[in-house]
């Protein structure tokens, strides 16, 4: 597989939402991205904040230009001591909450990013979302 069809971005952003929902019970916003980091897939649940669409969908870029969760990179970037700007992608977030999609194979096919939550909380979304998808569950 090269990438992920719409159908399982789909998917994603449905696990997702029920995962936020019965674990969390408040609204967010999930978005999916192919490995370059263009998005495929996008909901917003009724309630969720406006300023979580954009941070969800950068959530979901910076995985996949960075090759690693959100939280893996903001871990990155208090270790190395590296501002985010140095990056030159006004795209990027250092917020947990994003987390590559990979296939069985372990070849990354695209991403996920979620906002609404405590940031903590977005990224054990998307880390269930993650382990699912790689499983064969909802590819």
């Amino acid at each position: 597989m090269s990438g992920i069809s719409l159908e399982s971005a789909n998917k994603c952003l449905q696990h997702a939402i029920k995962k936020a929902q019965t674990e969390f019970k408040r609204p967010v916003c999930v978005a999916v991205c192919d490995a370059n980091g263009f998005q495929i897939a996008f909901a917003r649940m009724d309630g969720a904040p406006i300023r979580s669409i954009a941070i969800s969908q950068q959530k979901a870029h910076t995985a996949t230009r960075m090759g690693m969760s959100t939280d893996a990179f903001l871990e990155r970037l208090r270790s190395d001591n590296i501002d985010i700007g140095y990056f030159c992608d006004p795209l990027m977030t250092a917020l947990p909450g994003g987390n590559l999609l990979k296939d069985k194979a372990g070849a990354v096919v695209g991403a996920v990013g979620v906002s609404g939550l405590k940031p903590v909380e977005d990224q054990v979304v998307t880390e269930s979302v993650a382990e699912l998808y790689e499983s064969g569950k909802l590819g």
